[in-house]
């Protein structure tokens, strides 16, 4: 109902705002069951650097965004307006206003770099930050990278309550009696957009939560990832635990793993060190397969003969009925008949049946050693799947010993299965979030960042075997996944590349300092106290480079693998901000060159973005990005010609308006991927709308 309150506040009519309120109060007593929550009014964002003109809907500044302007007419310096909601005739100095995008509205996103840092000139690698609203910026990545996403980490806003969030445009407090469903409202659009991105095949989404959402948002996933296998897991980030008055103190969160297609856990090995692997007991432990049950049955009761002088097996009995006593079997001289006994003298039953424990104990894979007075020897073996883990190479056989069973061994050491509890001190976010960020950029500059191995931890399960794996987090925070991927890299030279997302907002303590001065969103003292330009691009231009920000070197070593942080990353970054176009100029071939770096990211982000002026040119034949764009139908002959002189290039972007040329030209291209120009582009943001 709050999307509803919310419209109805806007009624101007006294009188009839009251009736609707009162009926509207009857319909909320109707109870419904399951996970339910008010889908709001839907949420808005204000296009700083867009032109206003006649016809743009428009908000102020300073003032609420859902209170929209059409702009009638422009007179200098000022604009004359109409009121959406009352047809109020009002005038406002353009520089108070900014234009307004609504939820719905097709958008046509570009990218304009505001900085990079270049710290491996000889490689291809080039990770990105995009400074946006998630919302817009994953339209475009959908563009971009639908389906081809390997993993999304993303560490949303916790709603505890404090003004840490907004929703459109407005901080979302404790007294915000809505609070929850517009959280729930917030996360819905865009996990929907970060479906559309993962690799159903083989991905994984993980959302980091506290206990104030952690429910609703389980529920979410339930409810949106049908398909997904999903767990949760408890990670300590606060040792000594957070102080709540008259409760626990808090000492954990909470992290969603969606795992799609075949992603799977890779639980770490012993990195590289041998050790034996695990022989398992033959005898059952569990009471429920004591002798007789159904679990157990009666094949799984016989005596098992040892030489007393060798300590082998000899001979495996068959198996007693349920009314045969242990004491009227066959007696073999020289031998003791061992059965399933456990030493307060519950006959349980053994883990094999006497066919199958014949096979493996031929093979060298039963031990038998001393035991107890009730069960004189005990047995152990390896099941049957041992030839299986052999063949994969995660094991290996490494001898025999004196008693004639194999020594196998974990190849590359014994894996270690982690739990749904997670209690390393390395994740401490106090240590390794807030202090190496303070070492780094200084301190105050932001709230809370995530352990940097806590986050390397969590990627490192499921991209630790892909080494060129794509990794988005669109609610960037501080830059942690960045830096942890930067890190995993450095470990085992892998070329993951990440994609990072954040907005440039201010806390809203530096928001009133700055409005008292007479700054507003959009001027650039508002701006450069951002999120993005003063927390999440120096972090990583400093972590990179291996310095903070005021040129000394970092000091100590990443922990578990001794790099010293002063070596900084082989890696590269841009920085880039997303604007939005005129679609009329776009079709008329007008601003090619503002969509080149999203046609450099559509083609993998390979080597430096190309810095080019497309407007007097026919053809880009990008060798290095491994993409060309073929500007000027007339000279095909030549482009076609370059594409076959420079194999590498597999992507091509033709302009043309003719689908029929298009088709011809694509017919004598020997490349992978092409796509039509300006069409592609304009038609997936013209139906990438209401979603």
């Amino acid at each position: 109902m709050a999307s509803i309150h919310e419209l109805i506040s806007q009624i101007p009519d006294l009188e009839l705002r009251t009736r609707i309120e009162v009926e509207a109060a009857k319909l909320s007593k109707d109870k419904r069951f399951g996970l339910v929550f008010e889908e709001h009014l839907p949420e808005c964002t204000p296009l700083y650097g867009m032109m206003i003109k006649r016809g743009s809907l428009v908000s102020l500044k300073t003032g609420n965004i859902n209170d929209m302007y059409i702009v009638t007419e422009i007179n200098g310096g000022n604009a004359t307006c109409i009121k959406r909601t009352s047809s109020e005739i009002c005038s406002f100095p353009i520089n108070d206003l900014v234009i307004t995008a609504q939820f719905g509205d097709p958008i046509y996103p570009y990218l304009y770099s505001i900085d990079n840092i270049c710290n491996a000139p000889d490689s291809n690698l080039w990770h990105s930050l995009i400074e946006a609203d998630n919302y817009h910026a994953l339209q475009l990545l959908e563009y971009l990278y639908s389906g081809k996403v390997d993993c999304i980490y993303i560490d949303p806003p916790y709603n505890t309550g404090a003004k840490d969030w907004k929703y459109n445009n407005n901080y979302v407090d404790g007294v915000d009696a809505y609070r929850h469903s517009k959280w729930l409202s917030f996360m819905e659009r865009r996990l929907k957009l970060a479906k559309k991105l993962l690799n159903p095949k083989d991905s994984v989404l993980i959302v980091t939560i506290d206990e104030k959402e952690y429910l609703h948002l389980g529920m979410l996933l339930e409810q949106m990832f049908p398909e997904a296998r999903i767990q949760m897991v408890s990670i300590t980030i606060n040792p000594s635990g957070a102080k709540r008055d008259q409760l626990f103190s808090r000492s954990d969160e909470y992290a969603y793993f969606i795992l799609f297609g075949s992603a799977h856990v890779n639980h770490p090995n012993g990195a590289g060190n041998e050790e034996e692997v695990r022989w398992w007991y033959l005898r059952r432990t569990d009471y429920s397969s004591r002798r007789g049950t159904v679990k157990g049955g009666t094949a799984q009761f016989y005596p098992i003969y040892v030489d007393i002088n060798t300590m082998r097996i000899i001979e495996i009995g068959e198996p007693l009925t349920i009314n045969q006593s242990v004491n009227h079997i066959k007696q073999i001289n020289g031998a003791i008949a061992v059965f399933p006994i456990r030493e307060d003298g519950v006959e349980m039953n053994w883990g094999l049946k006497g066919d199958s424990l014949k096979k493996l104990l031929d093979e060298g894979m039963v031990r038998v050693t001393e035991g107890s007075k009730n069960q004189p020897y005990v047995f152990r073996y390896l099941s049957a799947n041992y030839k299986e883990k052999i063949k994969k190479g995660r094991w290996a056989v490494r001898g025999e010993r004196p008693d004639g069973t194999k020594i196998v061994v974990e190849v590359e050491g014994k894996i270690t299965r982690a739990t749904t509890v997670w209690q390393n001190k390395l994740h401490d976010a106090g240590q390794y979030g807030t202090s190496l960020l303070r070492a780094t950029i200084g301190s105050g500059k932001f709230s809370f960042p995530k352990s940097l191995y806590a986050v390397q931890d969590t990627l490192s399960f499921f991209v630790k075997q892909k080494p060129n794996a794509l990794i988005l987090d669109f609610f960037a925070g501080s830059g942690t996944t960045l830096h942890a991927v930067n890190l995993l890299n450095a470990e085992d030279g892998g070329n993951r590349r990440c994609i990072l997302v954040t907005n440039n907002e201010v806390s809203e303590s530096e928001a009133k300092s700055l409005a008292e001065k007479g700054f507003k969103p959009g001027d650039e003292q508002w701006e450069a106290l951002g999120i993005a330009r003063y927390v999440t691009w120096p972090r990583t231009v400093c972590s990179i480079l291996g310095k903070d920000t005021n040129g000394n070197p970092l000091k100590g070593n990443y922990l578990g693998s001794d790099i010293p942080m002063a070596d900084g990353f082989r890696t590269n970054a841009i920085y880039f901000k997303l604007g939005f176009l005129d679609k009329d100029k776009v079709s008329l071939g007008m601003q090619l060159n503002e969509l080149l770096p999203i046609l450099w990211l559509k083609t993998g982000a390979i080597g430096q973005c190309p810095v080019v002026d497309l407007s007097k040119q026919n053809m880009l034949i990008a060798v290095k990005n491994r993409f060309a764009i073929l500007i000027e139908e007339s000279c095909f002959t030549e482009f076609s010609g370059e594409l076959d002189n420079n194999p590498e290039i597999q992507t091509a972007f033709l302009v043309t308006d003719s689908d029929t040329g298009y088709q011809n030209m694509v017919s004598h291209l020997n490349v992978c991927d092409t796509y039509q120009l300006y069409r592609d582009y304009l038609d997936n943001f013209r139906i990438n709308h209401g979603r």
